[in-house]
């Protein structure tokens, strides 16, 4: 249809369809890699494959709209005619319905699933979808004798690829960076500190691999508890984050005893904590 009908919006429209398409290929890829077990290589097992996807979708964005705009900067600098208009204008009516249609279909499965990387997806998709609306624009405006519509209907839709690339990038970079949502951290903190027997929080870091939630806890307890008590404890703090704390998939909590005036459990390992303390704060000079 583009070639019979000549239009760069819808060229560009099209290419931002076969690129939202094509991005399910490295995303379905992921999820089937991350159903494989852990070994001695991959301890964590393959969930961090589903970020490298997001890159791949992140430079297939990226290629489409440069394709785009190449294309719609070509016809403004020679501008050719646009022929079939109201087919255009239906293509694009089409790809708006079908775009959206896509588009809950992808966010609901992500949020069911818990999965960031498949959410985004949808949301490129619904992008997709307004983009659509340009094309239609665009032959309403050749329709009316402005032959420049169209061309410009494609840097839109270019710009509007642009913005999509922009979050997706942000997303998969915050993912790669181990980046997590404040309010989820907070949360975590809120429940292990509730939990009967935790004396203070001294440490919380989590991470997704994947679309699931990896916590890591410092927690101590009373001196004089026994070991069996402090692992009671431990567990507690575990069952209570996988309960209520959404994505949860693993749990590692260190108990230690309450410092007593004039000790320091952690002693043993003070001048290894001051050595990353200097490193940090060369790093941040």
């Amino acid at each position: 249809m583009v070639v019979f009908s000549g239009s760069v919006g819808l060229l560009g429209d099209t290419l931002h369809n076969f690129a939202d398409a094509l991005t399910a290929v490295p995303l379905w890829f992921a999820f089937r890699l991350g159903r494989r077990a852990a070994n001695s290589r991959f301890t964590y097992g393959y969930g961090r494959a589903e970020d490298v996807a997001g890159v791949v979708v992140v430079l297939v964005i990226a290629a489409s709209a440069a394709l785009a705009g190449y294309e719609a900067i070509d016809r403004l600098l020679h501008p050719r005619t646009v022929d079939l208009l109201v087919v255009v204008a239906l293509a694009g009516a089409v790809g708006f319905i079908g775009n959206e249609v896509a588009a809950q279909i992808r966010i609901r499965a992500g949020r069911r699933i818990g999965s960031a990387a498949l959410v985004a997806d949808g949301l490129h998709a619904r992008t997709d979808g307004l983009t659509s609306l340009a094309v239609v624009a665009g032959a309403a405006g050749v329709a009316a004798g402005w032959d420049a519509a169209d061309p410009i209907a494609g840097l839109v839709i270019t710009a509007a690829i642009l913005i999509v690339g922009r979050d997706a990038a942000r997303l998969v970079l915050a993912r790669l960076l181990d980046a997590v949502d404040p309010n989820v951290s907070h949360q975590i903190s809120h429940v292990i500190a509730s939990a009967p027997g935790v004396e203070s929080v001294d440490g919380v870091r989590s991470r997704w691999i994947g679309h699931r939630l990896h916590v890591e806890v410092e927690i101590s307890v009373a001196p004089d508890r026994t070991l069996e008590q402090s692992h009671g404890v431990a567990h507690d703090v575990e069952h209570r984050l996988l309960h209520f704390v959404p994505r949860v998939g693993n749990v590692i909590v260190h108990t230690s005893p309450a410092a007593r005036s004039g000790s320091d459990p952690h002693s043993l390992l003070a001048h290894h904590r001051d050595m990353v303390s200097h490193d940090h704060d060369f790093d941040s000079r």
